[in-house]
């Protein structure tokens, strides 16, 4: 019997989450989906500058199940990018960060980019 998945710690979800070639008529084949927490290690490494053990510290997860993250992130986001596919980020094995730990460095947390009170729904009364 397979060790049940952690959930990995995400600090925010993607503002959009369907980027790709603008022409009509996609099939299904033609959509690579990205799961959230992929699109959290590409956020960290990549815009934040995080190491790939930065990273796992970050999300909570072990250095390797990071790097394993981080590549297939890469690869779906290279067949988006040279074979014209549009990548859609949805689903995965995550949990959102509550904002209120000590330990968040990233900066993407919804409590840490917002300088007011939350709405009742979670988000910032800032960007409403």
């Amino acid at each position: 019997m397979p060790r049940p998945t952690k959930g990995r710690k995400v600090c925010c979800l993607p503002g959009s989450n369907l980027f790709g070639p603008l022409k009509p008529g996609l099939t299904q084949p033609d959509i690579l989906v990205m799961s959230v927490d992929e699109y959290e290690t590409i956020r960290l490494i990549d815009l934040q500058g995080f190491t790939q053990e930065q990273c796992a510290n970050q999300m909570q997860i072990a250095r390797t199940t990071a790097q394993r993250i981080y590549n297939k992130a890469r690869e779906k986001l290279a067949q988006s990018l040279v074979n014209g596919k549009l990548l859609k980020i949805e689903g995965g094995d995550y949990k959102l960060c509550n904002g209120q730990e000590n330990t968040c460095a990233c900066g993407g947390c919804r409590r840490h980019r917002c300088s007011s009170a939350f709405a009742d729904d979670g988000s910032c009364r800032d960007r409403e």
